[in-house]
């Protein structure tokens, strides 16, 4: 079942989505963004999440498209773009809510490396 949380004017899709953009398969305190994937332009709460709810498989952002507006903050619903978050240094430069360091193991999920 998907559930879907509004952020502002985005909405933000995900398996038993909170109003921070937790979700069944990443639901810790620090996991608060949503990623907006390039093949679709919807913001997931998690690549699971996309792959369990959508109809597609998934395309990655490239190196050259750092400046596009693709990770949500879920505390203050923030869109930061993909350079800003790689950025942050795990934490949301509006309102200072921590991010998962841990997600940085997998940015090639969303982010292309080179």
């Amino acid at each position: 079942m998907s559930d879907r949380v509004a952020q502002r004017d985005l909405t933000v899709h995900g398996i038993a989505l909170e109003a921070q953009t937790r979700c069944s398969h990443y639901h810790g305190p620090l996991d608060i963004i949503a990623i907006r994937m390039k093949c679709c332009g919807a913001y997931y709460a998690c690549r699971s999440c996309h792959d369990a709810l959508a109809d597609h498989t998934v395309d990655v952002w490239s190196m050259a498209e750092g400046d596009q507006p693709a990770v949500l903050c879920g505390a203050c619903r923030t869109e930061l773009t993909i350079n800003e978050y790689c950025r942050s240094g795990d934490q949301c430069p509006n309102c200072g809510a921590g991010f998962n360091p841990g997600c940085r193991s997998h940015h090639q999920l969303y982010f292309a490396s080179s």
